[in-house]
Parts: structure tokens; C-alpha cells; sequence
């Protein structure tokens, strides 16, 4: 048999225990970062459905409708608000415009109470 000191026995479940909290805060902060970024796209993509409705039906009602279809996932949902479309009467030629200010809170608040996201389209109107 082997001689082995008495001090090495521990030292793996040590180096583990002084690493865990280290991957820990690593692995969350993956997790927040994916969770922000799909809150982003998901902003985006209704900006986008919202200025093609105005685009389209030149009518905002029907644009915020849009959006808040479009970003059905949110939670907490979209409020009108949120979501700014301007102008109010596209005309023919010009570009409608379609921002959403969305206040996102992260999962732990470990990196801060929560970050304002804004998702933006524009679209040349009259289809």
C-alpha cells in the first residue's frame, strides 16, 4: 500500500467547494444573458409586425394590436404605453414608426434590478 499524506484527502472536495460558487455565478449569468437576448429579439420582431400593420392598415390601434400578438410571450405583457406608433396618420411614401420600452427584470438580481430593452421598426407606407 501506497503511503499518502493525511493533509491531501480533502484537498479535491476543497478546490471543488472554492470553484463551485465561482461556475455558479458564471452558469447564471448564461442563463440571464439568453433570457435577455431572446426578450430582445421577441421586442424586435413585434416592432417590426407593428410598423407593418401601420404600414399596411394605416391604423395604430391595428399596430399595437400587432405588437402585443406578436409578444404574447412577455411576461409581464406588453400595455399600450409600452409601444409608441408614430405618426398616427401614415400617408402614402412616408415611414411609419413602431418603438416598444420594455423594463425587463432579471431572473436572480444578481447583476442589477432590471434593464429597460427597446425594440424599433420603421416601414415605408402605403404597402
Amino acid at each position: 500500500m501506497p503511503f499518502r499524506l493525511r493533509d491531501d484527502k480533502g484537498a479535491v472536495a476543497l478546490e471543488f467547494a472554492l470553484l463551485l460558487p465561482i461556475l455558479m455565478v458564471i452558469l447564471v449569468g448564461i442563463v440571464e444573458f439568453s433570457l435577455v437576448f431572446t426578450a430582445q429579439t421577441t421586442l424586435t420582431n413585434a416592432a417590426r409586425e407593428g410598423a407593418r400593420s401601420m404600414a399596411l392598415s394605416n391604423d395604430p390601434a391595428a399596430a399595437r394590436r400587432a405588437v402585443k400578438d406578436s409578444a404574447f410571450n412577455l411576461s409581464p405583457a406588453l400595455t399600450d404605453a409600452q409601444i409608441t406608433v408614430s405618426p398616427t396618420a401614415c400617408t402614402v411614401g412616408s415611414r411609419g414608426t413602431t418603438t416598444i420600452r420594455y423594463q425587463y427584470h432579471l431572473m436572480t438580481g444578481l447583476f442589477g434590478d432590471g434593464i429597460t430593452l427597446t425594440g424599433k421598426a420603421a416601414m415605408r407606407c402605403g404597402g
